[in-house]
């Protein structure tokens, strides 16, 4: 009986497939179909259904709780700002300015200032910390909020990588040392870290952006970089910058030291988004659907009753569905079961695996006989027959390895798209191997203008080539636009004596990570 509807279930899920992939790209009908997202009549804005923002709680959870070990605190600050505040740091609103939301009318009268959307809230915060701290005594103040945040992007709008209205937090912090707050920035960038390789199962490259990528108005800017396979394009994941002491002179933020003498406070401000989400499901979702880490699963297992011809033994097989997944969540396991009569198992088992659940139970008329059921993985497929009485011990741990072999998989497709360059064509070539490049860099900012400027020039001229496993790869399939540094890694290779840069022939200074980016 399983066996004739595993065949059904895989032949409902080639015309499924087949449908959806004439209208809309492979992503956009992931997250659609497994009900993460719906659209909304405002192009770039989505709405977030209870299967996504259930990871983006998983998220909060975990992040939130690190923080406040940290002396963090949470609060609230207006979605406004006023133009006079945006504007006071010029290099920081340039930065956004092309993004910048704003608010001209209230009803039929024309405002006299207009007031912007929040793209990001040091100038809605920092008057604030400018009122609130006057002493040495009133250092460090550290504060988060978890709110909403607009830029108009003006770019193709991709649900969750690239939204004109998205999710994070953020957190701003003043500081007495540049020391201490350079121990804060490392702290944070660490979470996000974890936030990515322990929660979301997606390996992540940590390092500095460079003076041309850094943020707006700080001091420097420290990155997780993620990869998608898939589109050959780097993700910057979560941000932490070091800002120094540029907004505390534009917002007179001062305090009075030990010595009595006046002081400028030296500033952090990080931030993590939902685009953690689409990273996740860009970097583990196939043919039929999301894959969802266990950790970050609104639902870690289905079980999903096959029933019997007689329809009297049907409330038998519910009620065995039903006490299992009763012993599950007692174990800690986020547990469902399908017990939907209008719907064969074939269908449920395409519906499951299109929202990426970890792991399927099927207890069917043969499970009975042998007090057992045959417990599915959803990124390999593997199944196994676990008895009843074994499954609050077999099932948690699954969900752990399934959880580590996912990370593990994941960092081996990363490491093999990561080429370690240092001349131009091989450069080029990496790049239009849907790969990154770890090249010799001389961190000047003309040249890396320099680079992005050859790439886009090289993108255009690309003719059919041949990926790292042989496979042919036509115009349309091509990687577009132009490279840019991801960050400069931490974790730095040897530099050899007398590198020169990729792009120049001045003195290569540091290893540099270039991709093609979202």
């Amino acid at each position: 009986m399983r066996e004739n509807w595993q065949s059904q279930w895989q032949g409902m899920w080639k015309e499924m497939c087949f449908s959806l992939s004439l209208s809309l790209s492979r992503y956009q009908q992931v997250v659609t179909r497994s009900e993460m997202i719906e659209y909304y009549d405002i192009s770039g804005c989505y709405i977030l259904r209870p299967w996504s923002y259930g990871m983006w709680e998983f998220i909060q959870s975990f992040f939130d709780g690190e923080i406040k070990k940290l002396g963090v605190k949470n609060s609230y600050f207006p979605v406004f700002v006023s133009q006079s505040a945006l504007t006071k740091e010029e290099d920081h609103i340039e930065g956004f300015a092309p993004e910048v939301a704003w608010v001209t009318h209230a009803g039929e009268s024309e405002l006299p200032e207009k007031i912007a959307i929040r793209p990001t809230s040091e100038t809605i915060m920092y008057p604030a910390f400018a009122k609130w701290i006057r002493s040495h005594r009133d250092l460090p103040l550290r504060l988060n909020q978890w709110s909403n945040v607009v830029r108009w992007e003006f770019k193709h709008p991709t649900p969750f990588i690239r939204s004109r209205e998205f999710l994070w937090q953020e957190g701003h912090t003043a500081h007495a040392t540049l020391k201490e707050a350079e121990v804060e920035v490392l702290q944070i960038l660490d979470l996000y870290a974890a936030i990515y390789e322990e929660l979301l199962a997606v390996p992540v490259v940590k390092g500095r952006k460079t003076e041309k990528e850094k943020f707006a108005g700080g001091m420097y800017t420290t990155t997780i970089e993620s990869f998608i396979p898939s589109t050959g394009r780097g993700v910057q994941s979560a941000t932490s910058h070091c800002l120094g002491q540029n907004f505390s002179k534009m917002f007179n933020i001062r305090f009075e030291d030990e010595n009595a003498k006046e002081q400028l406070v030296w500033q952090n401000s990080w931030g993590c988004t939902t685009r953690s989400i689409g990273v996740m499901v860009m970097v583990h979702g196939d043919d039929k659907g999301l894959v969802v880490p266990p950790r970050v699963a609104p639902t870690q297992v289905v079980i999903v009753p096959i029933y019997f011809k007689d329809v009297g033994e049907n409330k038998a097989a519910d009620d065995k569905a039903y006490e299992l997944a009763d012993q599950l969540k007692a174990a800690g396991v986020r547990t469902e079961v399908d017990s939907r009569r209008n719907y064969n198992p074939g269908w449920k088992y395409a519906h499951w695996e299109l929202k990426g659940v970890p792991l399927r139970i099927e207890l069917g008329p043969k499970d009975f006989e042998k007090q057992s059921v045959v417990v599915v993985r959803r990124d390999t497929g593997a199944k196994k027959a676990v008895s009843w009485a074994d499954l609050t011990t077999a099932v948690p741990a699954e969900l752990e390895q399934m959880q580590a072999d996912m990370l593990t998989r994941a960092r081996g497709v990363r490491d093999s798209r990561l080429k370690k360059v240092t001349d131009w064509d091989s450069f080029h070539q990496a790049l239009n191997k849907a790969c990154m490049a770890l090249a010799p860099f001389c961190d000047q900012v003309e040249c890396e203008e320099s680079i992005k400027t050859r790439s886009a020039e090289a993108a255009e001229n690309v003719e059919e080539q041949k990926t790292e496993d042989g496979e042919e790869v036509d115009a349309a399939r091509q990687l577009s636009g132009a490279a840019k540094s991801l960050c400069t890694p931490f974790d730095q290779p040897e530099l050899p004596e007398g590198l020169t840069c990729v792009n120049c022939a001045k003195k290569a200074v540091n290893w540099t990570l270039f991709g093609r980016s979202y």
